[in-house]
């Protein structure tokens, strides 16, 4: 009879460890800031309503956090069409939790949206936003991770 105690795998599979969701999540974030910062930066400083440069920021923060991935995947030698698809496998999710969080803080913060680019509250709110988004979106895509989505798709052309 065998007698030695036994032991679960580190990784069972089903599961992502904490450290690759934190990876993930600060891959998606730097994107995201990138172009999220540019678009309020750019609306903010042409004077732009609320709505126009909310619509900016969102849409440079998915360029920018696809952009990322998409680069990624394409010096390990995949195909443009085939990293599109990978880049938009990985990505949408993460991105679209990181986004609707970081916004609804700036949108709920009051003065955050009418603050110049001058202002204190402009960038606490900016990038408080970006720390409760990071907080709310790594266990997103642990889970995602765990389960062969999202970012795990970037793994496999690596």
């Amino acid at each position: 009879m065998d007698h030695t105690p036994h032991h679960p795998e580190r990784h069972p599979r089903g599961t992502a460890s904490w450290g690759t969701a934190v990876k993930a999540t600060l891959h998606c974030l730097t994107g995201c800031a990138i172009g999220e910062i540019l678009g309020m930066v750019i609306g903010t400083a042409l004077a732009w309503g609320d709505v126009p440069t909310m619509v900016l920021a969102i849409g440079l923060a998915f360029l920018f956090g696809y952009s990322f991935t998409l680069f990624a995947v394409l010096r390990a030698g995949l195909g443009l069409k085939a990293a599109i698809k990978v880049a938009l496998a990985a990505d949408t999710v993460s991105i679209a939790v990181m986004e609707l969080v970081d916004n609804a803080i700036i949108a709920l913060t009051p003065g955050a949206l009418e603050a110049h680019l001058t202002d204190g509250l402009f960038w606490s709110a900016l990038l408080g936003g970006f720390a409760v988004a990071f907080l709310i979106t790594t266990p997103v895509n642990k889970w995602m991770i765990g389960r062969g989505k999202g970012h795990a798709v970037v793994h496999d052309h690596h």
